[in-house]
């Protein structure tokens, strides 16, 4: 049964403000912490606060891991130095880390000095990783077993030491060394016969990570292989530690939400919209809005090029905001497809060839389409005004032509260009579609007047 959101908080909330920590008890328990955890971080710090006092370490542990980043630490202030060091040791390690390097330095220091000496040595291992490495995600919560046990021996071992794990769903085969040698999903041991040998149950196709891997990659190999957990081996190929698939599900939302923001045209935000500060988010924002601005001044450059022609033909002014914007929607179109086919690695940068190919026929086609209804639309406007005047025909022929042209141009640009991107080493969700929309205004006015004098020369030109 689900939790009912605000229901559950209203009641949780009014058992705090009596401090009724029996009633909050007996609330909580018919839940698992997963269920209730998202609902509970959304109250205020001070009764976050209050809650933690009265509830057990593995729910508070729970809400922690989803309270913001800005409401935790002065979460962590209104606790008492016991209780902050008994929510760090039931942190998960990779959660652990990902919070303490949210933090000051001071403070992290600080808050590394209430773990154990092993706890202390675990973190500030993983912290030493490279930011948005593999080695920052791990935890080193795993089971291994000996390829000589047999199942039962393994069984026994899992049953021992497995309780604290964070999955169980894939069991790993070590040498004495602690070599990686295969990783075994539990199925298997549960299903074989209690006196096979472990090494019987490995294939040796297994897939594993580096701590210094970018987390992109890990994303990508987890897709690629379909696993709950991957490991992570040094380059002695020694098991060392595990990620997990909740953490690469973090991974996917928050690149998944960088490059939507930066499609937008807009820098990234590191923290949650409804709680970065207006003065950041407009910093975020006003940077590629001046570059976007100042590229869209060179749109009036372009037409003052053509002033001439615009002064003996008018009626070509009214199909300029048509025109560009036509262009300029076509090239966003094919960035945010070629730019989310490379994310999801549909295709390689060697494939920029079939990436053009594609784009020209597909901007041919729309641009078709696009051309032959604004070819109509003058032609049946005509009839009823004679807005366009008696070479109406010639205006329809040159919008339509331009519309071809422009539409196949914004297509090729929106493909190519962060295609280009990639190769010189930039993100290509920087081709934000306001970038390609803004290139391909200039360009497409210098399309449509060009073809305007062919077409209309010696009749309104």
């Amino acid at each position: 049964m689900p939790v009912q959101a605000s229901n559950f908080k209203t009641e949780v909330a009014a058992l705090l403000a009596k401090k009724d920590f029996a009633g909050l008890k007996a609330k909580l328990a018919p839940w698992l912490p997963s269920d209730v955890a998202p609902h509970l971080a959304e109250l205020p710090v001070e009764q976050l606060a209050a809650l933690f006092r009265g509830c057990s370490k593995e729910l508070s542990a729970a809400v922690f891991a989803y309270v913001a980043p800005g409401p935790r630490t002065n979460l962590l202030k209104m606790l008492t130095q016991p209780q902050v060091a008994t929510l760090l040791r039931e942190l998960p390690s990779d959660d652990r880390t990902t919070f303490l390097n949210e933090l000051p330095l001071d403070l992290a220091l600080q808050l590394l000095s209430l773990l154990s000496p092993e706890e202390r040595r675990v973190a500030q291992e993983l912290m030493a990783y490279p930011e948005h490495s593999v080695g920052r995600m791990m935890t080193l919560d795993f089971v291994a077993v000996r390829p000589a046990w047999t199942v039962r021996e393994a069984l026994a071992y899992i049953r021992a030491h497995g309780f604290d794990r964070e999955t169980l769903n894939m069991v790993y085969v070590t040498d004495e060394a602690g070599m990686l040698l295969d990783d075994v999903r539990v199925r298997r041991f549960l299903l074989a016969d209690p006196e096979t040998k472990v090494s019987a149950l490995m294939d040796g196709n297994f897939a594993m990570l580096a701590p210094a891997d970018d987390r992109e990659k890990a994303l990508h190999i987890f897709r690629q292989h379909d696993r709950v957990a991957l490991p992570v081996t040094d380059p002695d190929h020694k098991l060392i530690g595990i990620v997990t698939a909740d953490d690469m599900l973090d991974v996917a939302a928050e690149e998944a939400t960088e490059d939507i923001q930066k499609l937008g045209g807009s820098e990234t935000l590191d923290e949650p919209y409804t709680t970065i500060a207006l003065t950041k988010m407009v910093r975020k924002r006003a940077g590629w809005l001046v570059v976007l601005f100042l590229g869209e001044m060179l749109t009036a450059t372009a037409m003052s090029y053509f002033e001439d022609e615009i002064a003996k033909a008018v009626v070509l002014a009214l199909f300029v905001p048509l025109i560009i914007s036509s262009g300029g929607n076509a090239g966003s179109q094919a960035a945010t497809l070629v730019i989310r086919a490379l994310a999801l690695g549909e295709f390689r940068l060697r494939d920029w060839w079939r990436v053009m190919r594609r784009e020209l026929a597909a901007g041919l086609m729309l641009g078709a389409i696009l051309g032959s209804i604004g070819f109509l639309r003058i032609v049946i406007w005509a009839q009823f005004s004679d807005i366009y005047g008696a070479h109406y025909l010639l205006v329809a022929a040159t919008v339509g032509a331009s519309l071809v042209g422009i539409v196949l141009w914004g297509s090729l640009m929106g493909s190519m260009l962060p295609l280009a991107l990639k190769k010189l080493g930039f993100d290509p969700a920087t081709s934000s579609a306001p970038f390609v929309a803004t290139l391909v205004d200039v360009t497409g006015l210098v399309i449509y007047f060009s073809l305007a004098f062919v077409i209309l020369r010696g009749t309104l030109l």
